[in-house]
């Protein structure tokens, strides 16, 4: 007969274990009501993931067996004892180390364990291992069927404990997953398991996380690929989803069932961006945002993103105009506002301007910086008082050349944009918009937010252009020497002048000290600053600019 699984693709949260394991129960009912015999939760579903050093302690570790051993009890008092569990949690090896533990409950115990190594980029974790008495390999049957358990990076390993398992050792292979998001990985994923499939000879059933830790997202995208690699099911992207499917009986080829559509790339980086918004939010006790309303195009689409996030009616937007702001970019800020349904307020900061002038003078640059670092204090000063978290509104190609004011516009307790340049971001304002137009709704940024030429107006007439190449010029050259490493000569060897290279390059090598102070946001590209690129602050390495003796 065939073994039915459910692949429950949940938002946890770091910590919460008891609320984790509760949403275990409620989803393991679920899929049980729909004939499950056995579901899969991802990889630290106990635990949240990531727990960096929450790993290192006693305490954390004791809560989470704890939590382990009345979800076991819960499960039977809820009439579920029968369907087998498969979830993830923090283990500790015979020496005391942690580990990224697989658990299999059945019948009010755990009948198997596997524990794995290292998690990508937190070294807190043991060495790959295996702690099922007699076994190779983590094996368990359920129903008559042989069902081979392996966690997270032992797909992308060859010769790793998938080389273990054939046709012969199991009749399916469950990965259980805590996949981060960036663009491109979700084929990289599916690829991944189709070679697996026809290696072990067997479908290849893999479940992952969704949802908002940190600056890290989780997109889901749960899928069943046939032992050919076909695939055969799969869960939207960004939202929780029970993915229900039949493996048939022996001999038999499954039979397709639901597929989601792939996602535009605008979409899932959109998408992206609203989910980690919305899970830092939440997850850290906000109930609403409050944010810098210039009438640029930045600011409109994070206050877009947080309306989606969060809801337009928690969002506040203020605007702070001083003695250069544009009469268009205020009513472009206010008709923002209305679209979105903000808590709109205007806060002049000419006075306060005009009162620190009158006590220190500040000429030029730090003059500009003071506008911007007063519009800082409005926004933290109002978050104090009213309890919303704020959000910084600047996007990865200003972070990248340090065109920001520390302490100004770079306050706030998260970046939605922190990881996107602005290229993108003008992309992502078009298609939301359009998303609008095609559900028959009213888009939400102004079109003049959209065209109108970039400028932080902090003087007179004053455009971004003044003191950086154009973007879509700028974002080449970042994206060549950011996201590919690419030196001097490698840029000139493109084709870029050797002004514009040496402009971009010293930029981005002076403003590492921005960067390390500047709030986090979603990851959503493979190189995100902060949690993938990090120069040395104090260095004395530059670019060289001439012939470089062999």
């Amino acid at each position: 007969m065939g073994l039915t699984i459910a692949l429950a693709q949940v938002d946890t949260c770091v910590g919460d274990v008891d609320g984790n394991a509760r949403k275990v129960l409620e989803w393991t009912a679920d899929a049980a009501s729909q004939g499950a015999a056995l579901v899969a939760f991802p990889e630290m579903t106990i635990t949240g993931y990531p727990i960096e050093d929450l790993a290192l302690r006693d305490s954390f570790a004791r809560a989470a067996d704890r939590a382990v051993a009345r979800l076991a009890k819960d499960l039977v008092d809820a009439g579920l004892g029968e369907v087998v569990v498969v979830l993830g949690t923090l283990g500790r090896s015979p020496q005391g180390r942690a580990t990224n533990r697989a658990l299999v409950l059945h019948r009010g115990e755990v009948v198997a364990h596997y524990d794995k190594h290292h998690l990508p980029n937190y070294g807190v974790f043991d060495e790959y291992r295996i702690f099922v008495p007699g076994d190779e390999q983590c094996v368990v049957e359920v129903d008559g069927r042989r069902v081979g358990i392996v966690v997270c990076e032992d797909i992308w390993q060859d010769g790793g404990p998938v080389s273990l398992m054939d046709e012969a050792v199991v009749e399916l292979l469950l990965v259980i997953n805590g996949s981060p998001f960036e663009e491109g990985k979700g084929h990289v994923r599916s690829e991944l398991a189709a070679r697996r499939a026809r290696e072990v000879g067997a479908p290849v059933a893999y479940v992952n996380m969704v949802g908002g830790q940190d600056d890290l997202v989780f997109d889901g995208g749960s899928f069943v690929v046939d032992r050919d690699g076909t695939p055969l099911a799969g869960s939207p992207q960004f939202v929780e989803h029970l993915l229900v499917w039949e493996l048939p009986e022996a001999g038999t080829r499954p039979e397709p069932g639901l597929l989601a559509a792939p996602m535009d790339p605008d979409a899932e980086v959109y998408s992206a961006a609203v989910t980690g918004l919305r899970g830092y939010v939440t997850k850290n006790g906000f109930r609403s945002v409050v944010l810098g309303l210039s009438g640029g195009i930045d600011s409109a689409l994070v206050a877009a993103m947080a309306a989606d996030a969060v809801g337009g009616q928690n969002v506040v937007g203020i605007s702070m105009p001083s003695g250069h702001s544009s009469q268009h970019s205020r009513d472009d800020a206010a008709d923002l506002a209305k679209r979105i349904g903000a808590d709109y307020r205007v806060q002049p900061i000419g006075p306060m301007v005009d009162a620190f002038r009158a006590e220190m003078e500040l000429p030029g640059v730090a003059g500009e910086n003071l506008q911007a670092r007063v519009r800082g204090v409005v926004l933290m000063g109002v978050s104090n008082v009213e309890g919303h978290l704020v959000l910084a509104t600047g996007n990865k190609s200003e972070l990248a050349v340090g065109y920001s004011t520390i302490y100004g516009d770079a306050v706030g307790g998260y970046a939605p944009l922190k990881d996107v340049d602005k290229s993108r971001v003008w992309a992502l304002a078009r298609w939301r918009n359009q998303a609008a137009l095609d559900q028959g709704d009213l888009p939400p940024i102004p079109e003049s937010s959209i065209t109108k030429p970039p400028s932080a107006e902090l003087s007179p007439g004053q455009m971004d252009t003044d003191s950086l190449p154009p973007y879509h010029l700028l974002d080449e050259v970042l994206d060549a020497y950011v996201e590919h490493a690419e030196g001097r000569e490698e840029l000139l060897a493109r084709g870029f002048e050797a002004e514009v290279v040496d402009t971009v390059l010293a930029l981005v090598d002076r403003a590492e000290w921005k960067r390390r102070q500047y709030p986090p946001g979603p990851k959503v590209s493979a190189l995100a600053f902060g949690r993938d690129r990090r120069l040395p602050v104090t260095s004395r390495w530059r670019e060289p600019k001439g012939p470089v003796d062999e």
